[in-house]
């Protein structure tokens, strides 16, 4: 099979690979969708995502598509069922994953970063780590179901109440998404703070009420236009220094600041304790899907997230070396590589 193996820092290649055999308790997928993540992006250009990726490593960890074959002990799947993967297998054995907080699992397998991933034409996963998505999710959309669960686990760790005014700070794939989950949160006014105009057009489709461009407007002088008093929660979705400390600033008083983009490991950012202490704002961090993955493929089944109007690539697989050496494909929204 055709595979995009990392073997170092701006080192992607596309190689013929052997299809592993699925143990007893494990599914072989035909990989028909796989989203490219910035943590792949990270992770070629030599910083850390979310967890440690050794080369040579197959990468893809937003994927979906029809199981091949099934291990001697599955039941619960078949050949031809449509399924999409949690990409994140804990142990369930550590101190974290019996107390509750297994995405900290100290023995994490991350499908795509610490092991063979979906930029390949077959991948081989526990069959616990997979979701069946039938026939009312497309294979593009199934691929989106990981992104989406990791934005709802940070969307509760913001805890949106109907009515909150929320400010999202960038409006790629995750600004979007986190966009329509606090739409449907129920927040009254949504902003979308975005300097590219076609990314503000689609903010304000996908249900925002306001869109600022922050290069050529002053985002208090447009909050005080539409007489916005307090902002209940931002979202920083880019993971820029300067959009971080745009998030702490914008949140008002009793607010929560979400710093959700991916910054590089070494960013620091100045927090100045008496400030918080007078507004009372929170300042959070989300770190990958504990516990939601199910709800995002409910999600997409029930049409209750656009994920297709977030899509604006389709490459396949022998093309996939230009998506990380071509700025232009990074500036544009979420991509989709065909195997």
């Amino acid at each position: 099979m055709k595979s995009a193996i990392f073997y170092g820092v701006k080192d992607l290649q596309v190689k013929e690979t052997q299809i592993r055999e699925p143990r007893h308790n494990e599914v072989t997928i035909r990989v028909k969708s796989c989203g490219v993540c910035g943590t792949d992006l990270h992770i070629f250009s030599g910083a850390e995502g979310a967890a440690t990726c050794t080369p040579p490593t197959i990468l893809g960890h937003e994927f979906s598509g029809i199981i091949s074959e099934v291990g001697s002990d599955i039941t619960e799947f078949h050949p031809g069922d449509r399924v999409c993967v949690d990409p994140n297998d804990m142990c369930g054995e550590c101190y974290y994953c019996k107390t509750g907080s297994a995405h900290f699992c100290e023995n994490m397998i991350g499908i795509g970063t610490t092991t063979d991933g979906g930029f390949a034409e077959y991948c081989t996963v526990n069959q616990k780590q997979v979701y069946k998505m039938g026939e009312e999710m497309s294979f593009e959309e199934g691929a989106m179901a990981e992104p989406i669960s990791c934005c709802l686990h940070g969307i509760d760790l913001t805890g949106i109440k109907a009515g909150d005014t929320v400010m999202i700070i960038g409006g790629g794939t995750i600004g979007q998404i986190m966009l329509q989950l606090a739409h449907n949160c129920g927040a009254s006014t949504l902003i979308m703070v975005e300097p590219i105009h076609e990314k503000r057009e689609l903010a304000m489709k996908l249900g925002a009420d306001i869109a600022i461009d922050p290069f050529h407007e002053s985002v208090p002088d447009v909050l005080q236009k539409y007489a916005i008093q307090n902002v209940n929660a931002t979202i920083e979705c880019v993971g820029l220094k300067s959009t971080m400390i745009d998030a702490v600033q914008y949140a008002g008083k009793g607010g929560t600041a979400m710093l959700f983009g991916l910054s590089d490991p070494v960013c620091q950012i100045p927090l100045a304790p008496f400030d918080l202490f007078k507004r009372e704002v929170s300042v959070k961090a989300s770190f990958i899907n504990p516990y939601t993955y199910q709800r995002a493929v409910d999600l997409l089944k029930a049409k209750k997230i656009n994920v297709k109007d977030l899509i604006t690539d389709t490459l396949s697989l022998s093309d996939i070396q230009c998506v990380f050496t071509d700025d232009a494909y990074r500036k544009s929204g979420k991509i989709i590589i065909k195997p």
